[in-house]
């Protein structure tokens, strides 16, 4: 009996093994990447990167278990690109993972790139550019999986995909080389010019009263978290970074640049009412906060499109988000056992000789190989499982198949940090509070790790303070660990997680397309990160970083120097004008208007709009007179309005 018994579950498993082979299917995208016009927030056209013509770009959709063929053709002439498919494990593909000088070389200008693998995570997940910081020029969308057997498929009328980004009016090339510049010694971060919610900000979502609508909703953004919240409605979560959780009710969640939330939303079931969305960016992570900014955008549930669409009441006290710690897996996956393997990051903001400012894991800025990571893990025979083979600066660690790998990152800088795993998901065990200090001085043991933790793949760590990430090398494949705002992502905040090499080296093979991305940029393909072919422990000749400041030369040497030329450079000026200003008799004084922007209150200031200026396509403000890019960051706001 229990034989017959056997042979029948046997059966009714490669049933279904077989029906669901048969009804997966083999989607082809055709992406031609090139520069178009837009200008989404009505403030200033600007080229930016678009797909077949079309700004924003498409969203890429799938069930789970279908094969997805993305055929690029690089149109943008001036710059290379790459895609990434962001929280898709590539489980046997990690050569299509998309990070250049990773997993692939960069595909160049006129060349063309195939991207082939199967989907077999549902959820909610995005698509962006991983080169060269490329992505805020507009290269990023959605990309949705569908799950016939989603649990909560019962629950819900209509899916709805909403983004939430920021926008900047210039473009990143010549952002960047501000940013990564002695000029900014300190190391602040641009500021976007505006919010978007589905790349615009005059977005009406028509509901129908008692309906109930499950939104998948992505922060498409470069930098700004984003508090969101639906007046008059509460969101029900079901699903973080694709992981489906215990249903949890919110009225107001966090995202930060790269997370994904889906949760439900009932319509009312009477209402001729348009109730505002509103997304308000994190101004916590803002160094400054130029005069004309409004970092909130609204949006609106659409009841009736001929009754108003009213401005989002006044919140007057501080924001108090959904806490995603709270989340439990609808699987009830149990806490992973003790770790086979221990790594320990201490994230460090600090300059260089170049005197920039750059990011740092335990004192390694992050700087790309001569050889892709993965072409030296594939080339490199045994020695592919000494991290000494990947480079000093790539900042790699090499993990067993099958490992559970602890990961404990301390804060050390005085900023959010929201870190992406690729390949994997991760349990969240343990998060401190801002300003705990290091994970090792608090004394938290693991008796108070979650005992059913969230799981997902882009997390915040708080200013000073520390999380504790738990996953099990069970994808062989080259992973980066990386803060997802982008401007740390180009001043070195990385590391590497190379996993089962050898495994990788009897399985994966790379096709013709992808060597000749590396043939036409003159890229090698073979060796360390060096390039070494003969003696792969010989780094000699690998990429570094800039070295050291001087001696007595510290970042706050740095300021103290640079805000002291300023200030005797304004000093000569006032008072040369002084001496030449028509004195009068008028006692009347200036009047100096200011606005204090309280922490977590919805402000909508007044908006000035300066003229347009831009630059040619693909061509950024590299090179343009240095005033002209310091003044990014305090561009022109536009109120939120009906």
């Amino acid at each position: 009996m229990a034989s017959t018994r056997a042979l029948w579950i046997l059966a009714f498993v490669t049933l279904f093994a077989t029906t669901s082979l048969t009804n997966a299917a083999t989607i082809t995208y055709d992406f031609d990447i090139s520069w178009v016009t837009a200008n989404p927030d009505g403030l200033a056209n600007r080229p930016t990167i678009g797909i077949n013509g079309q700004w924003p770009i498409p969203r890429i959709e799938a069930d789970v278990g279908d094969r997805i063929i993305v055929n690029v053709v690089n149109s943008l002439g001036n710059q290379s690109t790459s895609l990434h498919f962001h929280g898709l494990f590539m489980n046997g593909s990690t050569h299509m993972d998309g990070p250049s000088q990773t997993t692939q070389c960069p595909i160049p200008p006129g060349g063309r790139f195939t991207y082939n693998f199967t989907i077999e995570q549902p959820g909610t997940y995005w698509y962006h550019s991983h080169t060269h910081g490329q992505y805020p020029d507009g290269l990023r969308g959605p990309l949705i999986v569908r799950d016939p057997e989603n649990p909560f498929k019962e629950m819900y009328d209509e899916e709805l995909v909403l983004t939430v980004s920021d926008w900047y009016h210039d473009q990143m090339p010549g952002l960047l080389s501000f940013f990564m510049s002695k000029a900014n010694p300190t190391g602040a971060e641009p500021v976007p010019n505006s919010a978007l919610l589905n790349e615009t900000q005059d977005l009406k979502i028509a509901v129908q009263a008692g309906k109930t609508y499950l939104f998948r909703m992505i922060n498409i953004g470069a930098f700004a978290g984003q508090y969101v919240w639906f007046e008059g409605h509460n969101m029900t979560i079901l699903e973080v970074d694709g992981v489906y959780t215990q249903p949890a009710v919110a009225s107001m969640i966090y995202l930060s640049a790269a997370q994904r939330c889906s949760f439900l939303i009932t319509a009312k079931e009477n209402s001729s009412t348009n109730f505002p969305i509103v997304a308000s960016m994190d101004t916590d992570l803002f160094d400054k906060l130029p005069d004309d900014l409004n970092w909130n955008v609204t949006g609106w549930l659409e009841y009736d499109s001929k009754a108003p669409y009213p401005t989002p009441k006044v919140l007057d006290q501080p924001f108090e988000p959904f806490d995603d710690m709270k989340l439990a897996s609808w699987d009830t996956q149990a806490l992973l056992g003790e770790p086979d393997q221990v790594v320990t990051l201490n994230v460090i903001m600090d300059n260089l000789g170049d005197g920039a400012n750059y990011a740092f894991f335990n004192n390694i800025t992050y700087t790309s190989p001569k050889v892709p990571t993965l072409y030296t893990a594939l080339t490199a025979g045994e020695l592919a499982s000494e991290a000494a083979v990947y480079g000093e600066y790539t900042h790699s660690f090499v993990l067993e198949r099958g490992q559970v790998v602890e990961l404990v990152v301390n804060n050390l800088d005085s900023g959010k940090h929201p870190f992406h795993l690729h390949g994997h998901n991760f349990q969240a065990v343990w998060r401190s509070e801002e300003e705990a200090g290091t994970f090792g001085d608090s004394n938290v043991t693991s008796e108070e790790f979650t005992k059913i933790p969230m799981r997902r793949d882009t997390i915040v760590l708080f200013p000073e303070g520390n999380i504790v990430l738990r996953f099990k090398a069970d994808n062989p494949g080259v992973w980066l660990f990386h803060c997802h705002i982008e401007w740390h992502v180009q001043s070195g905040l990385m590391a590497t997680f190379v996993e089962a090499p050898l495994d990788l080296q009897k399985t994966l093979q790379i096709p013709d397309d992808h060597y000749a991305a590396c043939k036409a940029s003159g890229i090698p393909t073979e060796g360390n990160a060096a390039a070494n072919t003969v003696n792969l422990l010989d780094l000699s000749g690998q990429n570094t970083p800039p070295g050291p400041l001087p001696t007595g030369f510290t970042t706050r040497g740095i300021v103290a120097l640079v805000f002291s030329c300023i200030s005797g450079i304004l000093g000569v000026a006032v008072v040369a004008w002084y001496g030449f200003a028509d004195v009068g008799d008028d006692k009347s004084s200036p009047v100096s208007v200011s606005r204090v922007a309280a922490k977590g209150v919805y402000e909508q200031p007044a908006a000035s709009l300066g003229e347009d200026s831009v630059s040619a396509p693909g061509v950024g403000n590299v090179g343009a007179d240095r005033d002209e890019i310091s003044a990014v960051g305090g561009g022109s706001g536009k109120p939120v309005s009906a």
